[in-house]
């Protein structure tokens, strides 16, 4: 029996030719990522401990995106613990808000091809299953876990089952990756893939861009998943090449590799999806919920602030206003300046949106607008539990950047194909 390519990337981490589903194995990390909210914790224990440096301070890399800009005394000191640890331990991949490229960890690691196909990526964020869309092994931990893999360079890991996704067809041009994730987070429920692989694959995905498949990759956190993946196709390995990085180890499924569950999935037949308060597995159709007023629209963090993404949302807001407020953040300095070169920015602010930094604040519900009691917001973010972007009385429906641009201009939940010509 074949090794999924979950397993080939454990089994290369773990120096052995061949692994199974279940075992418990050590396994090499090639990558890791701390940030302004799990870097200090996880450096301090080092301090504490008296570890002098890291496993190889070029492996790690560090980004403020969190609470950035900060919004209070209490987040500008640890801004300051993390500059200062980083330091200690002499992390130069360090990307700080206002000192050149920083942004959204997810979208960073993208941007700037920190992460590898084939490598083995540990972050310090539970949606670093992200990065699994490029061909890798990229998953979360807690501080403790991360503290360890900085010292020593290793983890353990039990090997993750695979589920077998496949997306035959084309997604229909109203609906993107974010409407396919709720349609199978709803399907298989918020623990239908817990400590499992999602791997992914068939035409829908070979069509898909790589920021798209960011997307679907990150949402895999929300059905439990250990991890997500899609084996890197020529489109990934090009993304590399380009930025002159051909240095890598690509894996890929056996075909006779073995999946705990297989789904097949007809892409051209997903529909604009709405998650409902309070899961993501909260899905419909979005015509269930069709009309409902809102208060705010928000498009912005890993899985609605990518260039297209932008892309996407300007095409609907494009010479009209919106009717509800409306805030946009680029995922990225980089993305940021792209948007506005390609005139997305003077769209947006045209529409009458608010244009904010690259920052993770109002996703969680940290600052840069917090939702009030009552009040509702369609989000093109990742999750909607009670008090995830304010007042626990709030209510939040995920969605799409192309429902959200809909929505914004409607002032109520809208189907996108009201806005896209020939839909």
């Amino acid at each position: 029996m074949g090794m999924t390519i979950t397993e080939k990337i454990l089994a290369r981490a773990s120096g052995r030719e061949k692994i199974s589903a279940g075992e418990v194995i050590l396994a090499r990390v090639d990558k890791v990522m701390i940030h302004d909210v799990s870097g200090p914790p996880a450096l301090k224990i080092l301090e504490e401990h008296g570890v002098e440096k890291v496993f190889d301070p070029e492996s790690v890399w560090v980004t403020e995106d969190h609470f950035v800009p900060p919004p209070d005394t209490r987040s500008a000191e640890n801004l300051k613990e993390l500059r200062r640890l980083s330091k200690k331990y002499h992390l130069k991949k360090y990307y700080g808000w206002g000192t050149g490229n920083y942004g959204v960890c997810h979208a960073l690691c993208y941007e700037e091809a920190l992460i590898l196909p084939g490598e083995v990526f540990i972050g310090g964020d539970s949606h670093t299953n992200t990065a699994g869309a490029l061909g890798a092994f990229a998953a979360g931990m807690g501080h403790t876990d991360i503290a360890f893999i900085l010292e020593n360079g290793w983890t353990w890991l039990r090997v993750p089952e695979s589920i077998l996704f496949r997306v035959e067809g084309r997604l229909p041009s109203y609906s993107m990756a974010k409407d396919l994730a709720l349609k199978i987070i709803g399907d298989i429920g918020p623990d239908g893939a817990n400590y499992k692989a999602m791997e992914f694959r068939g035409e829908a995905i070979r069509e898909m861009s790589i920021e798209e498949r960011l997307t679907l990759c990150n949402m895999t956190t929300e059905a439990g998943a250990k991890n997500g993946i899609i084996e890197p196709d020529q489109r990934v390995l090009d993304h590399f090449k380009d930025r002159g990085i051909r240095s890598f180890k690509p894996a890929y499924s056996d075909p006779d590799a073995e999946y705990v569950d297989e789904y097949e999935i007809n892409a051209s037949k997903i529909e604009p999806m709405i998650a409902k308060p309070s899961s993501p597995a909260n899905a419909s159709p979005i015509a269930e919920v069709e009309g409902l007023e809102i208060d705010r629209v928000y498009i912005g963090s890993c899985t609605g602030g990518k260039l297209e993404d932008l892309m996407a949302a300007a095409k609907i807001m494009k010479g009209r206003r919106v009717k509800a407020r409306t805030e946009i953040a680029p995922a990225t300095q980089s993305i940021y300046l792209k948007a506005l070169r390609m005139g997305l920015i003077e769209i947006f602010v045209e529409a009458g949106a608010i244009i904010l930094p690259p920052t993770c604040g109002a996703c969680f519900g940290g600052h840069m607008g917090i939702l009030g009691s009552g009040e509702i917001c369609i989000s093109a973010t990742n999750r909607n539990f009670p008090g995830r972007m304010g007042d626990p009385k709030a209510e939040i429906y995920l969605a799409s950047p192309l429902t959200a641009a809909a929505s914004a201009i409607a002032g109520k939940i809208t189907d996108p194909r009201d806005y896209l010509e020939g839909a």
